[in-house]
């Protein structure tokens, strides 16, 4: 459950560190963001001389999260962090390797690329 405020570490390289959530898309009045969901982030944390820098706002979809996922299987998926990966308009990866793994939820959700980027899948 991401909601305005929360921290998250990013999962791929396109040069950011660290996020912070500044407003999720697709409702206006929806307090949580749950894996799949496209939110407004703040970065807090770049590495130097990378595309991204500090301060810049980009959106990001949520990948990970410390708050469980129920399938329609019965299985629970939690993580220990909340991660996100930084996407451009489209809805393309902005970097080329994915970190850590990420659920098949993303799929549905046309999130192909970063399922493919990933060296494992849920």
């Amino acid at each position: 459950m991401i909601q305005p405020q929360t921290h998250l570490n990013v999962a791929d390289n396109s040069g950011a560190r660290e996020l912070i959530c500044i407003r999720i898309i697709g409702t206006s009045n929806r307090r949580y963001a749950h894996i799949g969901d496209v939110i407004v982030a703040v970065i807090k944390e770049a590495v130097p001389n990378m595309l991204l820098e500090k301060s810049e706002v980009v959106r990001a979809v949520i990948v990970r999260t410390c708050k469980e996922l129920k399938r329609d299987s019965g299985m629970i998926i939690r993580s220990d962090d909340n991660a996100a990966v930084v996407i451009d308009q489209e809805g393309n990866p902005k970097g080329t390797r994915i970190f850590g793994a990420i659920p098949r939820e993303l799929r549905q959700f046309n999130f192909t690329k970063i399922v493919s980027l990933a060296p494992e899948v849920l």
